[in-house]
Parts: C-alpha cells; structure tokens; sequence
C-alpha cells in the first residue's frame, strides 16, 4: 500500500440493478443445486479463518423459498428498506446457513449501521464457504481495518494476491499491512514481488525509503537514490528525493551539495531553488535564502498558491520592518510572474497596505477585482481604503458595485452607509445601515458601531427619539464603544437632557481614550451645562492642550466658560480666536460686540 493512502484500497460495493446482477450471478450455482453443500477452506493463509461445518441437503421447496426471499431482499435493499432487507437475509441464512452471498449482502447491511463486529463474523464465514471470491475478502478487509487487525489483514491481502495476483494495489496493501506490524524485510519482499510486475515507479521508492529509514538504514536509502539519479541523471525530482533524505537526517552540508548540482542542470526548477532555501535559512544564511526565494518566485511554472503561503509566513514576524520589506519584494515579484492571476494583485495589495502604503494598494486591489470580481474580500479592502483615505464617491461607486456581486455583505452594506452618511445624504445612510442590522446577528462589533451610525444619521436629521434610541442600542452590544459614548453624551448636552447619564458616558468615553481633545471637549461641556464652571474649566484646557487642529468650537467653549467664571476679558479673548479660527456665525459674533454669553 502507498504511503499515506489508507490501509487498503478495495472495491467498492454496487449498489442498485447493477448490484443486484452481480449477486445473481454470485448466487446461481448454490441456488440451483440439490446435492449436499460442503465449505471447503481452499485459503493458504494462517489458519485463523473459521470453517463452516456441512450442512443437510436442501429440498427442491427449501432451495425455492430460498430463493424467493433471496430476490425479495434484493429488491428490499434497492429500495433502501435496509430493515427488510436485513431480516429477509436472516432469514435465507436461518434456511441455507451455507448461502454465501446472503452472508455477504446482510454484512454490508450491518456495516451501514456501523455493526463491524457483526459484519466481520458473517464475512469470515461467507470466505470460508467462496474463498475465491474476491468481493467477500475486499469486504472483510474492511472489518479488520476498522480494528487495525494488520495480522489478520497480512492473511486477507495474501489471498486477494492469490485471486488476482496481477492488481498492483495488493501489493502496496500486504507490504503495509507488514509494515504496520514492523515486518521490514516481508513489506520489502512484498514491494520486489510488485516491481515484477509493474517496474521500478516512484511510489514503490517512497515506499522502500520509508522502510530504510524506519531500519535506520540511511546509506541504504541513500545508494537508492543515487542509483536512480545515476540511471535517469536529467530527472531534478531524485535530487530532491535524496536532499531531502540528507536533511531529514541533519546532513545538510550533504543535501546542500545535491541542490546545487540540481541547480546547475535545471535552474529553472522552482522547486530546487525553495529547497535550497530552506537549506541556507536552516543555515542561518538568510541572504542566501532570500535571494533562492526571488528565483522561486520568478517562475512562472511554481505554483502560485505555494508561494503565497510562503508570503504569508512572513505575517508573524511583522512589524520587523525587514520581514515586511522581504514579503513586500516577493509579492512584486508575484505579479510578473503571474500577470494574468487575480490573486497575485490582491497579495500584492495586501503587502503594500502592510508597508503603509494605501495608495498603491488601491491600483493593485483595483487590477485583481478587474481580473476576477467574484473575490469579496478584495473589494472590502479597497472600500475601506477609499474611506480611510476620503475619497468618498470612490467608495460609494466600489462599494456599491460589490454589491450587485454581493448584496447581503453586511460589512459592505455597512461601509457604503457610512460613505453616504459622510455624504451628508442621510436617508441613503440609513437604508443601507438598516440593512447591514438585518444581515447581521453575530458580530457586536459591527452592530455596535452600525446603530451608533444611525444615532448620527437622526441627530442630523433632528429625529432625537429615534437617535437616543440607536445610540442606547448600540451600547447594548459595546457599551465601551468610545466614540458612540461620546457622541451620545454631546448630543444630550447640546439639548440639555439627561445631563447626569451624559456625564457618565462622557467620563467612560475619556477613560477609554484619554488626551483625546475631542472628549475632554464634550466633557467640559456637560460640566458647564451643570453649572461646574471650575470643573469645566480645568476640561477644556485639557481639550486645548491635547488640540492640534486649533478648534473654534473648542476656543468658543473656553471662553463660554471663563465668561461664567467672572473673567470678560479672557472670555472675549478666546471668542476672537473662535472667529479667528473660522467661526463666522452671528450668535459669536454678538458675544464678541456686546461682551456676554448668549445662547
């Protein structure tokens, strides 16, 4: 048996009218005989099979009831009525206990109902009366494999040899079934038997080898492989069959020697130069390493999947700025080699977002959704670039692109609300938010920040029922979402309800995030509308400090609140910057000429 193949590769049953012809056929010469039936073991094997005694003669009304249930079972079975089908058996067997195709049917049936035991002991009978059927040991086969019974299975592929000594996966079955009971030299044996047969192949190579190394014969595995790199010198796979050994058994100065004769005869091997690779990074050699991976990389022939899993072993080693460049480097090279793959572009894409490099990464997600528009993550990566770059019609027009491909992408759905709530189009906003709730039950996070969106979206459309509902939502799913506490608690204040709850969220949000002037903001603000003019105070000059944007909103608080704390002067100062810094309303302007706080 090959390696990694399972312990045995027997037919498999037929099922339906087909099925029904071959039993026929298996039963035909039982069924229309009156003379006594005798089992007669003709199996050379190791003696642990059962006999099945003599029975009486069956008469002329027996064989013909016999029969009569034999067919109706068939029938039974081929209309999957397995329970019928399993008592009509029974039955023939209770009749004629030597019915050898019974025997065989009802334990298959017993196998559909994972009663292997069973099916094993009905089986052993049904060979012991048919040993040259190769149907029932193929069967039995399968009982013994289920119990790892190698000794018994070494008994079973013996005798399908003996059936049909010309099908070569026998062969491949005993030698396995020897070397899971640690008989070397049988399964060696069993591999030259099979070499008669089918010549010297690559499976039978792997097979011995495996058998070398378990005896701890590596030179023996060696001579091998260098036997069949003698007698086909052009073939690059022997090369890498013994580099591999050589490694595999710390002699890599061994198997380095081999890759680089490999090299010289075919450098346009893909797979040596990764091989070759592997050698210089266990060698500590990284430069070497690298530079055989550029060459791997530059085939077009390497398939590209492998070497995407090579890029992506670099992910773990981020944000070394070295394994960044590495994967950044490999991925180019992916694109020339593979001009024509879709995926080459989105690795590319995904490596120059890694290297912080956003606006590259957009030609290249762009050129693999023009390659293949049926992948969805690309297209997300490309929207949510569009947004976090500003490029707000990019992301409206992409965004809803992807979804005539995907419409019941919440995260898509959610993307391009946000997108139109920039927009300031807030109704488009809300539908294709409202969508992105009824798509999505599972991710809170998603939830948290959508509800939080369309808290937004009815605070500009001055819906606050509605919006102090979203925002409390949202906080049911993430009540430590920073921003939608924020938000919340500002909109309560600039309404003057609910101060106290504005407060709390307002001081969680700047726990949250602290030195954010955004909050400390917001915070100053609940302060002064509770009159805790100190409070707000000591706030907004956090909120100044932290500002780098020189904020007329934050500058008109300011002054709001050193107007209350008796201090004209500082008040109007800080009004001026407000307009300075671009507020042009009338109500400051008003503070400013008549030197007072007005709502």
């Amino acid at each position: 048996m090959k390696d990694k193949k399972p312990i045995y590769r027997i037919q498999k049953d037929i099922t339906g009218v087909n099925r029904i012809f071959h039993v026929l056929a298996l039963s035909s010469l039982f069924l229309i005989l009156s003379c006594p039936v005798f089992a007669q073991n003709k199996s050379q094997g190791n003696g642990n099979m059962p006999v099945t005694a003599a029975v009486k003669p069956m008469t002329y009304e027996d064989s013909t009831i016999v029969k009569d249930r034999f067919f109706k079972a068939l029938i039974a079975k081929t209309d999957e009525n397995f329970d019928l089908a399993a008592e009509l058996f029974d039955r023939v067997i209770q009749l004629d206990p030597a019915n050898d195709a019974s025997l065989y049917e009802l334990a298959n049936l017993k196998k559909i109902k994972n009663d292997y035991n069973d099916a094993q002991q009905l089986l052993e009978k049904a060979v012991t009366i048919n040993p040259d059927n190769e149907w029932y040991w193929t069967s039995l086969a399968d009982c013994y494999e289920k119990n790892n019974d190698f000794a018994k299975l070494e008994h079973v592929f013996s005798e399908l040899i003996r059936i049909n000594p010309d099908k070569p996966d026998y062969y491949f079955d005993l030698a396995n079934a020897y070397f899971y009971q640690k008989k070397y030299d049988e399964a060696l044996q069993a591999y030259d038997k099979l070499e008669q047969l089918t010549g010297p192949t690559d499976d039978l190579l792997a097979n011995r080898q495996k058998i070398y190394l378990k005896q701890g014969k590596v030179d023996l595995a060696a001579q091998q492989l260098e036997q069949m790199i003698t007698d086909n010198p052009a073939q690059i796979k022997y090369y890498l069959f013994l580099a591999e050994l050589y490694n595999a058994n710390n002699l890599s100065d061994k198997a380095l020697k081999v890759l680089q004769t490999a090299e010289k005869i075919n450098p346009n091997s893909g797979l040596v130069h990764l091989a070759l690779a592997d050698i210089y990074r266990d060698k500590k050699d990284y430069e070497a390493c690298f530079n055989q991976l550029t060459l791997a990389f530059a085939i077009p022939e390497l398939d590209i999947d492998q070497k995407i899993k090579i890029i992506s072993g670099y992910l773990p080693k981020f944000p070394d700025p070295d394994a960044k460049a590495s994967a950044l480097e490999l991925s180019r090279i992916l694109t020339v080699a593979h001009p024509g793959d879709a995926k080459a572009y989105a690795v590319y894409g995904d490596m120059l977002l890694q290297n912080d490099k956003p606006k590259d990464a957009k030609e290249m997600y762009l050129k693999s959704i023009a390659l293949n528009s049926q992948v969805y993550e690309v297209q997300e990566q490309l929207v949510r670039i569009e947004l976090g770059g500003n490029d707000i019609d990019g992301a409206i027009k992409d965004g809803e692109n992807s979804l005539s491909y995907f419409p019941n992408q919440a995260w898509m759905n959610y993307l391009v609300g946000v997108a139109w709530l920039q927009k300031k189009d807030y109704n488009k906003a809300i539908e294709y938010i409202k969508t992105t709730t009824s798509l999505e039950s599972q991710d809170k996070d998603l939830l948290s920040q959508s509800y939080s969106a369309l808290g937004d979206c009815y605070h500009d459309l001055k819906d606050n029922k509605n919006s102090d509902d979203a925002y409390d939502k949202a906080l049911t799913y993430n009540g430590d979402n920073a921003y939608t506490l924020n938000n919340f608690a500002y909109y309560l204040s600039v309404r003057g309800e609910q101060l106290d709850k504005a407060a709390t969220m307002s001081k969680r949000s700047n726990d949250l995030q602290p030195n954010n002037a955004s909050f400390e903001d917001t915070y100053a603000w609940i302060l002064f509308k509770q009159k805790d003019y100190n409070g707000a105070k000591l706030w907004i000059e956090k909120a100044l400090t932290d500002d780098k944007t020189n904020s007329a909103v934050k500058s008109e608080h300011y002054g709001d609140i050193m107007f209350y704390l008796g201090n004209v002067d500082a008040a109007v100062d800080n009004w001026r910057k407000a307009k300075a810094y671009g507020d042009q309303s009338p109500v400051l302007e008003r503070k400013i000429n008549e030197r007072k706080y007005i709502e």
